[in-house]
């Protein structure tokens, strides 16, 4: 049975975002593109849309804009390339889609969600995953179509150590830039997604929380749908996203309980800086960080926009 209510939230990186560091103009871009993927996503609920065509389409929208570490503003690592990672998940019927450590495809997200829908897997990585997105014609890019500027001098100032670093931050230590979205259709179905570059000068394919269900990304119609944002290991160590859901499905904890159990103490305990979007079933939404900032945008069920990033 139709339910009238659907909602939407999406995030673009959590860190030490200071208002000292961004220039009004670049605050001006960041929230336009930020409000700018949360409709893209809420104009498909709008017309009977499911969650999980909203949640893809409000990352690539994030996948194509250069301001965010996913997509084409994806951070350098290493050895100068770009390796991606993304997943997506529907609530309805715990559907999954990942790929990790993928190059030159210009919307991981949209793999992801071809692997989903597609195949009789749940993770694909590497070269074997760009094989399987060859077959089924996921778009490709150049190297040069992900270079930033901005991106490469981050990459520049540390390529020569052992250091990495996180996104959004004039501190090295503290930078996390991933894009994710979270919403409710009106079927009640909710789905999420997520999608990072991870970390500049990340070695030895690391991989995140973003491209984990139930770290990074996870969504069940019986408690929440969740997208992560901050230092993925120690996301990954949380569980966060299924840690969240359990709270809900056991303790019987509402969203915003279960988030700040996470997110404001279990994640602070072991100093894991970050934060998430989420939402349940009757449209709830929650936009948690325990970083100073997070760039994030919603959509709730009365049609009020959101848009904020301290």
């Amino acid at each position: 049975m139709k339910q009238q209510k659907i909602a939407i939230a999406i995030h673009g990186g959590a860190g030490t975002i200071e208002k000292s560091l961004l220039s009004p103009a670049l605050e001006i871009s960041y929230k336009t593109n930020l409000q700018k993927a949360a409709e893209t996503g809420y104009a498909i609920l709008q017309k009977g849309g499911s969650a999980t065509d909203a949640v893809a389409a409000a990352v690539v929208f994030l996948e194509n804009c250069p301001l965010f570490n996913a997509g084409k503003g994806a951070v350098f690592n290493h050895i100068g390339k770009h390796e991606m990672d993304a997943a997506i998940m529907e609530g309805k019927n715990l559907m999954a889609g990942a790929v990790s450590g993928i190059k030159n495809i210009k919307n991981p997200v949209m793999l992801a969600k071809t692997i989903m829908q597609e195949s009789q897997h749940v993770m694909m990585a590497g070269d074997g995953a760009e094989v399987y997105a060859k077959q089924m014609g996921c778009e490709f890019q150049a190297d040069d179509y992900f270079f930033t500027e901005h991106r490469f001098q981050q990459w520049q100032a540390i390529k020569d150590s052992d250091n990495y670093q996180l996104d959004h931050t004039a501190a090295p230590q503290n930078k996390m830039g991933t894009v994710g979205a979270v919403a409710l259709d009106e079927n009640g179905n909710i789905a999420a997604a997520t999608s990072t570059g991870g970390m500049t000068n990340k070695k030895y394919g690391r991989v995140g929380d973003s491209p984990i269900i139930g770290a990074g990304t996870y969504a069940n119609n019986q408690t929440c749908a969740i997208s992560c944002t901050g230092h993925g290991e120690l996301f990954i160590r949380s569980v966060v996203a299924y840690d969240i859901s359990c709270l809900m499905a056991y303790k019987k904890m509402t969203l915003q309980q279960a988030c700040n159990e996470v997110v404001m103490k279990k994640l602070v305990d072991i100093k894991g800086e970050g934060g998430l979007v989420a939402i349940d079933a009757q449209g709830n939404i929650q936009m948690p960080f325990n970083s100073e900032g997070m760039y994030r945008a919603s959509i709730n069920t009365n049609n009020e926009l959101l848009v904020e990033i301290y």
